[in-house]
């Protein structure tokens, strides 16, 4: 039995150079007598509309330790947000309470909504100490109840979910939560999880502390045998709708919509994220149960304002013209660099690092499951896919695109990741038109319009349009390139320029022909693999029906060929050991595959950006992780940001 206050097995993401960074230290019990609140807070105490600070914090608070020193509380932080999808960014900033959370140098799993764990010896069964006296964000205690009740009655419902969240699952079985006391919960695998820790301190592993009990067991059946009335009165089809409506989820905008939801996050919403919505804001969590080295209830900052974007252009006028105190979401690119640094005094602000964590810049992604069966089996060829590959000048797009700051590039770990595979990152990245034509031709694709434009054997002509969103001008700009190299060897293609939620409708719906997002994986490949095989039913673009199998357990989906089987049982095998000289060499046999399908198609190395932090902003770390499975800023201590 191995007993921690940190976690994490290996934490070689190499982010060794990230500097400073809010760290995090368990509190003593005086701690709860001797804080201090804000001066909002304290005035509704002394009208009795609000519990005294010592009966709101737990009796062992977490105390996180700044960057530059104690602040002060008060003042409203504004942000931006773009168009009627972006609910992540919401999330991205107040931040993702776990059970347990990541270091800010993204090394080490601490710490969170859990004080302490034991861990068996073969990794099967994991025992969390939550914190005595924790409440919700609605003064309701927080206890091991609502951890069992998120896993057994919500992540494991079928009809709440299609399938139990990969985080809590293990070789095709989930896990099991048991209540010991009321600040004890016990969760068991079958098989041993040796990643644990690890996929619960990412935003994608906050389901045990993600519904309250007490709240939304009323628009749950097993609770509420009336539940049929609720949702007849709210005019809805079926429970699970309502239950999403009212107590969300990690990934949809509902999670922001509905002010009477309890939370455990440092702000709670006021105005909702609803459709049509110019802003959201949100104010602080009187029960927030961290404070920092001095007793001083966090978040230091009172409010959090969204103003809503319909386009890049008009977030980045705003943050170049002081209008934006935090902002590393939608300008995180490497176009904006110039724009950014030429700004700084007019803006009022200073730059921070961006430590990209991806593996790729741009990744497109050939719909292989394709509903048109001839337009499947064109993008199923890997040769197809190796010949549009070389045809690729990605040179020139480097240049123009990315200021010269990168380097040709397809999949995989980052060359300074110790599990760096040379055949995934760099094969068929060399611009040579001669052998994509020749390949082309022995695909029997000889014929061509009067356009010079491919044609199948049915006389139609090969075409690919290309989903991207309006939020990645850079990602458009490389298109716009790829289009002229294509046309350059026959192909037409189609830069399919559309918003974040209809990108996602058309790849829930699988009516693609490509996509393109950024590859993920190059410092955190276990956490988030979605690039090696079918994983992510939303990020696995190149065939979600085969993610959908997968997590599904193959309820659902499509079922995928041998090779894609086969990495999905490594990747179990990978997960489960905490031998990490196996770990990696089971890692190795997936990328190894990876590279001989040949999936994707990538163009660049992911480069480092900037983001922007008005002066006045106090305990901004100066490099913060770029990543989703960080989640940043907010697990950077965006609780501990104050003005001064």
């Amino acid at each position: 039995m191995k007993d921690g206050t940190t976690g994490g097995l290996d934490r070689r993401h190499v982010l060794m150079g990230l500097a400073g960074g809010a760290t995090l230290a368990l509190a003593g019990p005086s701690l709860a007598q001797a804080a201090k609140e804000s001066a909002d807070l304290a005035k509704l105490v002394s009208e009795g509309k609000l519990p005294a600070l010592a009966e709101r914090l737990p009796a062992n608070p977490l105390v996180m330790t700044p960057v530059d020193g104690i602040g002060k509380h008060g003042g409203t932080l504004r942000r931006g947000l773009r168009g009627s999808a972006d609910h992540n960014g919401i999330l991205r900033l107040v931040g993702h309470q776990g059970l347990v959370r990541w270091n800010p140098q993204f090394t080490e799993v601490g710490p969170n909504v859990a004080e302490k764990w034991t861990v068996n010896d073969n990794a099967t069964e994991f025992v969390f100490t939550l914190r005595k006296g924790m409440k919700w964000s609605d003064g309701h205690p927080f206890t091991a109840d609502d951890v069992v009740f998120a896993i057994e009655d919500c992540a494991k419902n079928t009809d709440l979910f299609k399938s139990v969240p990969s985080q809590l699952v293990i070789n095709g079985k989930p896990a099991t939560a048991s209540k010991v006391d009321d600040v004890t919960v016990k969760i068991t695998f079958e098989s041993p999880y040796g990643t644990f820790l690890d996929q619960l301190a990412t935003p994608l592993g906050q389901h045990p502390t993600l519904f309250a009990k007490h709240y939304c067991s009323q628009f749950h059946p097993k609770y509420n045998p009336k539940v049929a009335d609720l949702v007849k009165a709210a005019n809805l089809s079926d429970w699970p709708t309502l239950f999403r409506n009212k107590c969300g989820d990690i990934e949809i905008p509902q999670r922001w919509a509905n002010p009477e939801r309890p939370t455990l996050d440092a702000w709670v919403i006021e105005e909702p994220y609803t459709g049509g919505a110019t802003r959201v804001t949100m104010k602080r969590n009187p029960y927030f149960w961290q404070v920092d080295p001095s007793g001083n209830q966090l978040p230091y900052i009172d409010r959090v304002n969204f103003n809503i974007y319909q386009d890049t252009e008009a977030l980045m006028l705003d943050v170049v013209s002081g209008r934006i105190d935090l902002q590393d979401r939608h300008i995180d690119n490497i176009q904006n660099k110039p724009t950014l640094s030429q700004n700084i005094q007019k803006g009022g602000y200073r730059l921070f690092d961006l430590v990209n964590a991806d593996s790729q810049m741009v990744q497109i992604y050939l719909n292989i499951t394709h509903k048109d069966p001839k337009v499947r089996e064109l993008f199923a060829n890997k040769e197809f896919r190796q010949a549009l590959s070389m045809g690729i000048d990605r040179r020139e797009i480097i240049e123009l695109v990315f200021l010269g700051q990168s380097q040709p590039w397809q999949f995989g770990p980052r060359p300074e990741h110790p599990w760096y595979h040379e055949k995934a990152s760099r094969q068929f990245t060399e611009h040579d038109p001669a052998k994509a034509n020749a390949a082309l031709d022995k695909l029997g694709l000889t014929k061509k319009d009067g356009n010079g434009m491919r044609l199948r054997a049915d006389g139609q002509k090969v075409f690919i349009a290309v989903d991207v969103i309006t939020a990645n001008p850079y990602q458009i700009d490389a298109l716009e390139l790829v289009k002229r190299h294509w046309a350059a060897i026959g192909i037409d293609m189609k830069v399919n320029v559309i918003e974040r939620a209809l990108y996602y409708t058309r790849g829930d719906n699988n009516d693609h022909d490509a996509a393109v997002w950024g590859g993920p994986g190059g410092l955190d490949p276990m956490l988030d693999p979605r690039d090696f095989f079918a994983q992510h039913p939303q990020g696995t673009r190149y065939a979600i029906p085969w993610a959908n199998w997968y997590v599904s357990g193959g309820k659902s989906g499509q079922e995928p060929p041998d090779h894609q089987k086969k990495r999905m049982q490594l990747f179990a095998e990978a997960s489960g050991t905490t031998d990490l000289k196996k770990r990696g060499a089971l890692m190795k046999e997936i990328f190894d595959i990876a590279a001989d399908q040949f999936e994707m198609i990538g163009l660049c190395l992911s480069v480092n950006a900037d983001g922007v932090a008005r002066n006045a902003l106090k305990n901004v770390p100066k490099k913060v992780p770029n990543s989703w499975s960080f989640g940043s800023p907010g697990t950077a201590g965006t609780q501990l940001m104050y003005f001064g």
